[in-house]
């Protein structure tokens, strides 16, 4: 695909864009109909093994089209999983032509992250909080003497509810160290923003877990340790950024010294 070049429009960026965006659906897509291959042995796992097999649960197929939904679902998440690599990678060749070189390698290192901070956000989400809600709920349910009966395209829309949201805020390490190489943001700023983004990550926390106090600290304890986190790693590429500068400075300063003598 064609870079960007000095002197190019604003329609051609918007081309450069669209291209992008057409190779990522295209990506999406080939990820979508992958998924649908399989579904089926991820469906045995999530339903058989997983944390749902501590409890006695019974999925139900309450519409002629449930069981298409439940496929469509995982194999939505798959293409996610697969496509998001590709994505960050497309958008780094989308900014990279406005990098210097240097900046452009330290940049490239970050998209493996990107993949993996999503691995493990859906190994927390999963295997920590989608248990809680589960065992929170049933424990609501028992203690009402309902008889539970659970629509299987709810119980994975439930699941993926708790899920995606997570898996995404683990990704918020990588993207504040891209967007401080960027100078787009800088720790200072974050350190400012402290209580307001505490504040988020406490009502996204609240809003994605079960509405118990335990479940609530457990997800946000992370969160902000993700946060804190982010603050540190900002701080490391902006301590490079002004140092790079000072050696700049001081080149410059030399050269200019050299030409008066």
């Amino acid at each position: 695909m064609s870079e960007f070049k000095e002197g190019m429009s604003l329609v051609d960026h918007l081309g450069e864009l669209r291209r992008r965006l057409v190779a990522v659906l295209a990506v999406f897509v080939l990820g979508l109909v992958g998924g649908f291959f399989v579904s089926d042995p991820i469906y045995t796992y999530l339903t058989q093994e997983g944390p749902i097999s501590n409890y006695d649960i019974e999925l139900h197929a309450l519409t002629l089209w449930d069981g298409l939904s439940m496929y469509m679902k995982i194999a939505l998440l798959f293409s996610l999983i697969v496509t998001l690599p590709f994505t960050a990678y497309q958008v780094w060749k989308f900014v990279s032509p406005g990098l210097k070189a240097h900046e452009q390698t330290a940049t490239l290192r970050y998209i493996p992250y990107v993949f993996l901070l999503f691995l493990v956000g859906i190994a927390f989400s999963y295997f920590v909080v989608f248990p809680m809600a589960v065992g929170f709920t049933n424990n609501i349910n028992a203690s009402l003497g309902l008889v539970e009966t659970y629509g299987m395209a709810q119980f994975f829309t439930f699941m993926f509810n708790l899920i995606l949201p997570i898996s995404l805020l683990f990704e918020l390490p990588v993207i504040v160290m891209f967007l401080t190489k960027l100078r787009i943001i800088n720790p200072l700023r974050l350190k400012k923003m402290r209580k307001i983004s505490y504040f988020v990550l406490v009502v996204i926390a609240v809003f994605v877990t079960p509405p118990d106090f335990i479940s609530d600290v457990i997800v946000i304890i992370p969160l902000i340790l993700l946060y804190e986190f982010s603050v540190f790693l900002s701080a490391v590429v902006y301590r490079k950024q002004l140092e790079e500068k000072e050696e700049y400075d001081a080149q410059y300063v030399k050269l200019d010294s050299g030409e008066k003598a």
